[in-house]
């Protein structure tokens, strides 16, 4: 049997164990994935002992990425780049990690929007945080023309500058809305809208109703920054998907298939988050 798993601290929140389940089934693996609460403490163990544990790799989520990336031996440029892991697999008995979340954002955006492109165009990201690294990277690789990071702390969208270059421009919070009118893309990477927390407010009129708006939180399914875009007639891009797309690689490396996200998959997920989910 093929083992992975997911781990973080706290980690009971997590839903990549129903995604792995589901693609478990439909391939007819003989495999299992799970969670495993790991603290800040035993991480270093944890990662260093894959190899004796039988596990094939794991998923890494919060608050854990950054920490895990000076453990293992980054399997690409891209990974090196962002400091970050959400994906560990087993390579010759060494331990690898890479990161998935920028193509999870990137297929997501492509299933969603089909046709869209944002080679020589302006994306604006809200938010500079480590969510925000993958998005601005794979944006930057899409060939857009500029990045445009919003944050309260411009010094952290200044952080963004300096690791990917030019392209990326540092913006104030509170000049969002003056620079909405040249934005293709508006991207939510911070946590308002989410569960628990305040919505994200914004005036969108200066917006082209042609802009694509998209947001990765994906609890609620679709935030109120998003029901605002939907209701003007922006495009929107829910962040379920990304969590979707970005499973898909770690899943191949570590049980050998390359699973595809299909509708049956995304309202079984879109069901355990509100069961009153209706396509």
């Amino acid at each position: 049997m093929i083992k992975a798993c997911v781990i973080g601290w706290p980690i009971s929140h997590s839903r990549s164990p129903l995604i792995h389940g589901y693609w478990l089934r439909l391939h007819g693996i003989d495999g299992s994935y799970t969670r495993k609460p790991v603290e800040p403490a035993q991480l270093q163990d944890f990662i260093r002992s894959l190899p004796t544990q039988g596990l094939a790799g794991c998923n890494v989520t919060i608050p854990h990425k950054e920490a895990v990336h000076a453990l293992v031996k980054p399997a690409d440029a891209t990974t090196e780049r962002l400091g970050a892991v959400n994906t560990v697999f087993l390579r010759d008995a060494e331990v690898m990690g890479t990161n998935t979340d920028g193509e999870g954002y990137i297929n997501n955006l492509r299933q969603a929007v089909p046709g869209f492109t944002m080679k020589d165009r302006r994306a604006m990201v809200l938010g500079a945080g480590g969510a925000s690294l993958a998005v601005v990277n794979a944006l930057l690789e899409q060939g857009a023309a500029e990045v445009v990071v919003a944050n309260r702390t411009v010094e952290r969208a200044d952080d963004l500058r300096r690791r990917f270059g030019t392209r990326v421009v540092p913006l104030p919070w509170e000049h969002i809305e003056i620079h909405l009118p040249e934005t293709a893309l508006l991207v939510n990477t911070t946590s308002l809208g989410m569960s628990g927390q305040a919505d994200l407010v914004l005036d969108l009129s200066r917006l082209s109703v042609d802009a694509v708006v998209s947001d990765i939180v994906y609890t609620p399914l679709r935030t109120h920054f998003l029901e605002t875009a939907a209701r003007r007639g922006n495009p929107v891009v829910e962040g379920l998907g990304m969590l979707l797309h970005q499973a898909v690689r770690g899943f191949s490396l570590w049980f050998g298939v390359v699973p595809q996200v299909t509708p049956e998959l995304h309202d079984l997920v879109a069901r355990d988050i509100d069961p009153g989910y209706q396509r």
